[in-house]
């Protein structure tokens, strides 16, 4: 069968998971695009697909097929894909030795850049303040290009995770200019274990969590350029610190 109808139950049920507060009451997401459906069927977090008429379903999962005008209803972006995906958030709750702090990231292009890089340099977690964009906004979810399924991302409050890191012996690097050290003078080891802090796109890092890192970092460049988008300093600090076999 399939569905037509804007007032069809299913199809209000997926409109609903455009916004945070349902994703938050279903614990499910959607994601967009055949790149996507394969990813999150490839790492198990796949719960059904929803596809075009005329479409072929490619796994052995749940599926329901709609119009392409449902589709556009359901979709946020113009000019849909013919599938999508319900996916189960992420439930990973595993914090590794190479992790990646991000406190009040606003931007949903920013977060996706950064988690791509993440997954790029060898970051095994990424831990979000409860003040950043929502990790499962579309745009965020778009922008990852399915690297969210790679990588176990979780939320905390800052305020109560950095003091449990300093007690793990984790060292805390966070990004200030003054009295900062060069990122491209870390040794190996300083690349081994560590916890990077990155901050909110206009403000920076929060003074509060500054005087809790072990090291600060800046990124060295002419001065003609005051600063860096987050998305862009994060992945240079990241390709510098990635992972070495010396």
């Amino acid at each position: 069968m399939v569905i037509t109808s804007f007032d069809n139950d299913k199809v209000k049920y997926l409109k609903k998971l455009q916004k945070k507060k349902y994703r938050d009451l279903y614990n499910e997401f959607l994601v967009e695009g055949r790149h996507l459906v394969i990813e999150a069927y490839q790492h198990k977090m796949l719960k059904e697909i929803i596809l075009c008429e005329g479409e072929v379903v490619p796994f052995n999962v749940p599926y329901t097929v709609v119009s392409y005008e449902v589709m556009k209803k359901i979709s946020e972006v113009e000019t849909p894909q013919k599938i999508m995906g319900i996916c189960k958030k992420l439930d990973d709750t595993t914090i590794g030795s190479r992790i990646l702090l991000l406190d009040e990231i606003q931007d949903p292009g920013n977060m996706g850049t950064i988690i791509r890089s993440a997954v790029a340099f060898g970051i095994d977690t990424i831990i979000l303040s409860k003040n950043c964009v929502d990790l499962y906004n579309p745009k965020v979810v778009r922008s990852t290009q399915g690297t969210l399924f790679h990588v176990p991302i979780l939320i905390y409050d800052f305020k109560e995770l950095l003091p449990m890191l300093k007690e793990l012996k984790i060292p805390i690097y966070a990004t200030r200019v003054e009295y900062g050290t060069d990122v491209s003078t870390l040794t190996v080891d300083d690349k081994r274990r560590f916890a990077l802090l990155m901050g909110n796109e206009g403000n920076g890092v929060h003074p509060e969590y500054l005087e809790l890192s072990d090291k600060n970092l800046y990124i060295p460049m002419n001065d003609d350029v005051e600063s860096l988008n987050v998305a862009i300093a994060t992945s240079i600090l990241l390709y510098e610190m990635r992972k070495t076999n010396e």
